[in-house]
């Protein structure tokens, strides 16, 4: 991938990142739960996607990306602490639950604690970035 291409995914990314964490905080202000919990995942997934590019990594798939990143910046590089990547794999398990399994619901209490988790997680990841 060429510099100015690369460039252009991440600042694409990050901009699709900043999207989904409008429409996350609009559905919590709005009490949607099941949607804030996939636009909250979103967030961190694009913010994740752009760090991938960063570093010359681009997948389509959501598990390799989720590897790669523990894998590099939680137990290689050792740059992102454990609690920060278990944030990002609550966020990928409760909306892989709330999008395809038909009886899950989600409950407010731990939809807002995941809310402020991911703000600090993207906060963190954006720093590295």
């Amino acid at each position: 991938m060429e510099e100015h291409e690369k460039e252009l995914f991440i600042k694409i990314s990050l901009e699709k990142s900043q999207e989904a964490w409008k429409i996350a905080k609009y559905s919590i202000e709005n009490e949607l739960w099941m949607t804030t919990l996939n636009r909250i995942y979103y967030a961190m997934f694009y913010v994740v996607t752009a760090l991938g590019y960063k570093h010359d990594f681009k997948t389509s798939k959501h598990s390799a990306l989720k590897i790669w990143f523990n894998k590099k910046f939680v137990n290689d590089e050792k740059i992102i602490e454990p609690e920060l990547y278990s944030i990002y794999n609550t966020a990928f398990e409760n909306r892989q639950e709330s999008d395809y399994k038909m009886t899950y619901i989600a409950n407010e209490k731990s939809v807002k604690t995941l809310f402020v988790e991911a703000k600090n997680f993207i906060e963190e990841i954006s720093k590295i970035i």
